[in-house]
């Protein structure tokens, strides 16, 4: 799965967690680096102010498309409705707006979803429902709070009286969900999948999240009636591991696809910057390996798609690294 959001983000208490799970499960690559067949000529790094995402055109990222998670008791259709509102109206690129003005411009989670939702017309045509306290749980990054302010505006506007609580990691708040302690998180299909799965079905089972928004909401409903979990309509806004490189990087190269890196770029002068365990990782450096045979020539140890990351990349320091695909920093570019 992308730097999973089993514990989301690089920020705060959660870094440490994030790490553990990074690019994928631990072990599903085995425990060394892939071997360097790094033969051509590769490409040096390209200084450069703004950053690109390559597109993944091989599905190597699983779908972590956002969407509205549910205590069962609470699942009225006006409520659902209320909430598919706000899915309806989010794609990637929103999503990267919304991060930005909070992360980059420093306004508060509340008020970017406040401008967004009027700019949007988010409570046009909401129904009211039957009403009734409404507790909506948030993680503590601020991505997802802005998304639990989203998801209070809507409900609001459905009748209900909203408080939004920040929580802390998928640890602490999913029990609460399934208990009825709170009634809405919002959440990331895939990763959700995979714990739910890894609860129900042992921290061994396979995988169900793919590459298939279709299969993997189908597995995520599946284990939700399990424990007693209901979901809303995913959005079009993905937050998963992405590649990114400077756009005089993907001009000088003529790059827009992983492909692209891979037959381009693969040899000596490329190196990749991400997280100290990427090599390792199914999503990270060893995915790059096993789905697009992209060969690196070195591989520096960075952080989780953060300053780091982004510095080594805008100083042509590295190649390529690992960020997030829905950073706000990329619109900041």
């Amino acid at each position: 799965m992308r730097y999973t959001r089993l514990t989301l983000s690089a920020l705060g208490a959660l870094a440490a967690a994030t790490i553990l799970s990074a690019c994928g499960d631990a072990g599903s690559s085995g425990t060394a680096a892939p071997a360097s067949a790094a033969a051509g000529a590769g490409c040096a790094g390209v200084a450069g102010t703004s950053l690109v995402v390559l597109t993944d055109d091989k599905g190597l990222q699983n779908t972590d498309n956002v969407l509205p998670a549910i205590s069962k008791a609470a699942a009225t259709p006006e409520l659902v409705a209320a909430l598919d509102k706000v899915s309806e109206s989010l794609d990637t690129t929103k999503l990267i707006a919304l991060n930005k003005a909070v992360d980059v411009d420093r306004k508060t989670p509340k008020v970017a979803a406040d401008e967004f939702a009027a700019t949007a017309g988010l409570t046009t045509g909401i129904a009211k429902g039957p009403g009734g306290e409404i507790k909506i749980g948030a993680a503590n990054f601020s991505e997802n709070q802005t998304l639990a302010e989203l998801y209070n505006i809507a409900l609001t506007a459905a009748g209900y009286t909203v408080t939004v609580q920040q929580i802390g990691n998928r640890e602490l708040y999913e029990p609460a969900l399934e208990k009825g302690e709170i009634q809405v998180v919002p959440e990331y299909a895939a990763t959700l999948a995979d714990f739910l799965n890894g609860k129900v079905n042992g921290k061994d089972a396979a995988a169900v999240s793919s590459s298939d928004l279709t299969a993997t909401t189908t597995a995520l409903a599946g284990l939700g009636d399990k424990v007693g979990l209901a979901f809303g309509k995913p959005s079009a806004a993905q937050d998963q591991n992405a590649f990114a490189v400077t756009k005089e990087f993907a001009d000088k190269y003529e790059l827009t696809t992983l492909s692209d890196l891979a037959t381009k770029c693969s040899g000596a002068a490329t190196v990749l910057g991400g997280p100290a365990e990427c090599p390792q990782r199914p999503k990270c450096q060893a995915g790059l390996v096993s789905v697009y045979s992209f060969q690196a020539g070195q591989f520096s140890s960075l952080d989780a798609g953060g300053a780091q990351t982004k510095n080594a990349l805008k100083t042509g320091t590295v190649s390529v690294g690992l960020v997030f695909s829905s950073d706000g920093e990329l619109a900041a570019s």
